[in-house]
């Protein structure tokens, strides 16, 4: 789901303070031609930095809406890493890098991003080997966010689901949205809404359809369900929420985008048995198949959002560790999704890139977005909602731009994951719904060769996608983030700019075969033409 406090908060992050006082620090000079990423996922668009860049950001209780990770990395082979958050900052050709709390380690492990990287995920965030639920990647997903908004109802969802294959889109995980619960924190169908959610979940299934809910860590402070939650924290000691410091028989309120709520507390034993038993009391009683978790931005767990003063189970844990504890609830449910965490490189979690708009600057963040997560270890990735998350842009025809919606899908097409949400047979004439649902066929064309792709990345922590630079370090390839890579032989470049039906595309050593039969040899630079039907790739050529 989208939120306009999100996005007002994300456009500020650059505006802050280096702490007036830390106990570790570390300089590095920018080499000449040396390009930088860091891991503030949501400004990728913003990067590679190089000499020439001026650039600010402190990661502490802040991750600017999107996953974040402690990390600068360089296309020379150089790191900059803090196991805690940390403030830096980018000015006259220097990296400059302050911790309250943690050593700031730098290296030179090699000479290229990818030896770089190789060294950072084996040391700092090793890959378990796990992957999330394969129908992720096997695909297209589908969202109600768009369609319902806050008016998330049995019949609608099963009309939205229902529609999917009827208009000949492949079937695949659908997403409820917020709203099918009456009160946060109260894990259960509204039943005004959903009167008979097992019914709806069979038929779900019955069209090959699994089902996740979107969840968030916050509980409405009022109503007999709170009354109950309250009456257990004071006679049975039973906390599940973040205190007042002031008056610890009182739960903390916090403000975040709907309104002010209890936070859960996640390091408390109890609060994550309550949550997670909810959870799977939803599975066990409905078969819902997972979950989409959001709101856990390490922001909302700091003092400038609580209206008083807080206290934690373990006072310890920083607003970001809190962020991470959510993110790791997600580790035990496969079919799983995330926009906002700390520090999970490596981990078997569908990382989402935050809401965009639904306008063409944005369509030209996703495929730096995407390029970043995966040196950042975040390998299972999606681009966000096809055509934006901005669901007034859907229901004004006067601001619907079909062109930007059919472009989307196809720079979803040969993601990890691609994720509908505005229906296309409501959104698109029929051309244009035809190439969308094009898209979505190849996505699942591809969908094995996508899945062992995940896998693959899962042993060795490297990027699905990954930019030209990362696999043919050296030759001019650092400043190429509107193409990309499925995995080592699929060359992509689509098509990001408003009417237009061609474009210029880079390509690097070897020989390919694009998707109209025609060969390229690299390397090389040709004028491609994609009219709006077509979405341009190719298959390297291995003798």
């Amino acid at each position: 789901m989208t939120s306009t406090m999100i996005k007002t908060f994300a456009l500020v992050v650059l505006v802050f303070r280096l702490p007036a006082f830390a106990q570790h620090t570390a300089d590095l000079t920018i080499l000449p031609g040396e390009r930088w990423w860091a891991g503030v996922i949501s400004q990728s668009h913003l990067m590679p930095f190089t000499a020439e860049s001026t650039y600010r950001f402190d990661f502490e209780a802040n991750t600017a809406g999107n996953q974040g990770q402690p990390l600068l990395i360089s296309d020379k082979g150089r790191f900059l890493w803090c196991d805690d958050p940390f403030a830096f900052q980018i000015a006259k050709g220097q990296i400059h890098a302050q911790s309250k709390s943690a050593p700031i380690v730098t290296g030179a492990p090699g000479a290229t991003l990818r030896e770089a990287f190789q060294h950072v995920s084996r040391r700092f965030f090793p890959s378990t080997g796990k992957t999330p639920h394969p129908d992720l990647f096997l695909h297209p997903q589908y969202n109600t966010w768009i369609e319902l908004t806050y008016n998330q109802n049995q019949e609608d969802v099963l009309k939205y689901a229902r529609a999917i294959g009827v208009n000949g889109f492949p079937k695949g995980v659908l997403m409820i949205d917020e709203g099918w619960f009456s009160h946060y924190g109260n894990l259960d169908f509204d039943r005004a809404r959903f009167p008979n959610p097992k019914r709806m979940i069979d038929e779900l299934h019955e069209l090959g359809m699994p089902l996740m809910l979107w969840v968030v860590p916050y509980i409405t402070p009022d109503g007999q369900y709170f009354k109950e939650l309250w009456l257990d924290h004071t006679r049975n000691k039973k906390t599940v929420w973040f205190v007042n410091a002031a008056n610890t028989r009182q739960p903390a309120i916090m403000e975040w985008w709907d309104g002010f709520s209890a936070v859960v507390d996640l390091t408390n034993p109890y609060g994550r048995q309550w949550f997670k038993g909810q959870l799977d009391a939803l599975m066990k009683n409905y078969g819902v198949d997972g979950f989409k978790f959001d709101g856990g931005d390490a922001n909302y767990y700091s003092a400038k959002a609580m209206l008083g003063p807080a206290k934690a189970f373990d006072p310890k844990v920083s607003s970001n560790g809190h962020s991470e504890a959510f993110a790791r609830l997600g580790l035990d449910y496969p079919l799983n999704e995330y926009r906002a965490t700390w520090k999970m490189g490596g981990q078997p979690l569908a990382q989402r890139l935050r809401d965009k708009n639904h306008a063409w600057a944005d369509l030209r963040m996703l495929i730096p977005g995407i390029l970043n997560q995966g040196v950042m270890g975040y390998a299972f990735t999606c681009p966000d909602l096809i055509g934006g998350g901005e669901y007034l842009s859907f229901r004004d025809a006067r601001t619907l731009d079909e062109e930007l919606v059919v472009r989307a899908a196809q720079v979803h097409a040969l993601m990890p994951m691609m994720q509908f949400s505005a229906a296309p047979w409501r959104v698109l004439n029929p051309q244009n719904r035809e190439t969308a649902r094009q898209a979505a066929v190849l996505h699942e064309k591809m969908g094995p060769e996508i899945l062992a792709l995940a896998r693959k990345a899962a042993l060795s922590g490297e990027p699905i996608v990954r930019a030209l630079e990362y696999q043919f370090p050296n030759q001019g390839y650092g400043a190429v983030t509107d193409q990309f890579l499925l995995g080592e032989d699929i060359l992509v470049a689509p098509v990001l700019e408003k009417g237009a039906t061609q474009r210029i595309a880079v390509f690097p050593p070897g020989r390919w075969r694009g998707d109209d039969g025609q060969p390229v040899t690299g390397p090389a630079t040709q004028t491609i033409q994609a009219p709006l039907t077509r979405l341009p790739w190719w298959r390297r050529i291995h003798d």
